[in-house]
């Protein structure tokens, strides 16, 4: 078995104790320890958990390979662009940064200094997802509702970066067509930045996806619908469940239990169900262990830097039409 990785994590706030949990039992990597840059986290957490925590930035990059950042997404830019230019390997939590701009510097340093960069959107590894994904082929429609209870703590960040951005994500990467125009609205109720927003990306070979995120629900929900030529797939990302409705040419002897449309024209459709089983895996250990291979290997990214950057452009886009529709 290849020698694990040297890593270390950026940030220890809530996410980041999830990272460094799952890196201290993952195979694949040597978890050497954490730096936060508040004192009394280190504290906290080296004393809750018995990881090693590093006097700064600077000492923890000394001491690894690979870099994982899970802090605040306004510390992403120089956080990076320090671990790239000292030959460091990077995970970057989503977004990937505040500015299309600064990923860009990230991409064009990540090539210069050959090192692979992953950004964190994790719903790409959801069992869910991953069960359904090879289904979904020239989907025509798209339709996701990301809704999140009230949490005060995220509300210093827009509604379509905190939430929206997971599905921008996911339909980027199954629909392989340029994004030709985008419309969206939204409405502030408790923060001062939108908490409920609605898009509608559309696609030049005309697949339409309509995204609506929001942060005051009364329940959450994390689902996501596809409808392509004979086929109807529905993901759900919370339950991790799945449903698979395809169409075909109805033989002309049926069962008295076959499920038969016919319309005006006399064509009868057979429905029928293609559920794929939901493995039982952790997305977040899947999606850092998948980049340990890729470092190792050589293969693609999965969520490479690049997607990172087409998914921030479009949110950006996206937050823009929203501010601009509450004013």
């Amino acid at each position: 078995m290849s020698k694990a990785l040297k890593i270390g994590v950026l940030g220890a706030g809530h996410l980041g104790k999830i990272h460094l949990r799952l890196l201290h039992e993952s195979k694949k990597y040597n978890l050497v320890g954490f730096y936060d840059e508040d004192p009394a986290v280190r504290k906290a957490v080296h004393e809750s958990f018995g990881f090693h925590p590093f006097s700064s930035d600077d000492a923890l990059l000394d001491a690894v390979d690979v870099v994982d950042i899970v802090t605040p997404t306004m510390f992403h830019h120089a956080l990076a662009k320090k671990a790239i230019v000292s030959g460091k390997h990077i995970f970057l939590e989503k977004p990937i940064t505040k500015t299309v701009e600064e990923a860009q510097e990230l991409i064009d340093l990540a090539a210069k200094h050959h090192v692979l960069g992953q950004v964190g959107h994790v719903e790409r590894f959801n069992p869910a997802f991953l069960a359904v994904k090879d289904h979904i082929k020239d989907s025509m429609f798209i339709e996701t509702h990301r809704l999140s209870e009230f949490n005060p703590r995220g509300t210093d960040v827009p509604v379509v970066l905190d939430l929206m951005i997971h599905d921008i994500d996911t339909v980027l990467s199954l629909v392989h067509s340029k994004v030709s125009a985008i419309s969206a609205s939204g409405v502030s109720i408790i923060s001062e930045t939108p908490d409920i927003a609605n898009a509608r990306i559309e696609f030049e070979n005309g697949c339409v996806a309509n995204l609506t995120a929001s942060r005051i629900s009364l329940k959450s929900m994390r689902k996501a619908r596809f409808f392509q030529k004979n086929a109807y797939i529905s993901i759900d990302y919370l339950s991790k469940k799945v449903e698979v409705v395809k169409i075909e040419d109805a033989p002309e002897n049926t069962g008295s239990f076959d499920m038969v449309l016919e319309n005006a024209q006399g064509t009868k459709k057979r429905i029928y169900f293609d559920n794929p089983e939901v493995a039982e895996v952790n997305a977040i250990q899947m999606e850092l262990e998948c980049f340990a291979e890729a470092i190792r290997t050589e293969a693609p990214v999965i969520v490479s830097l690049q997607q990172g950057l087409h998914a921030l452009d479009i949110a950006l886009q996206v937050s823009a039409l929203v501010e601009k529709s509450t004013k």
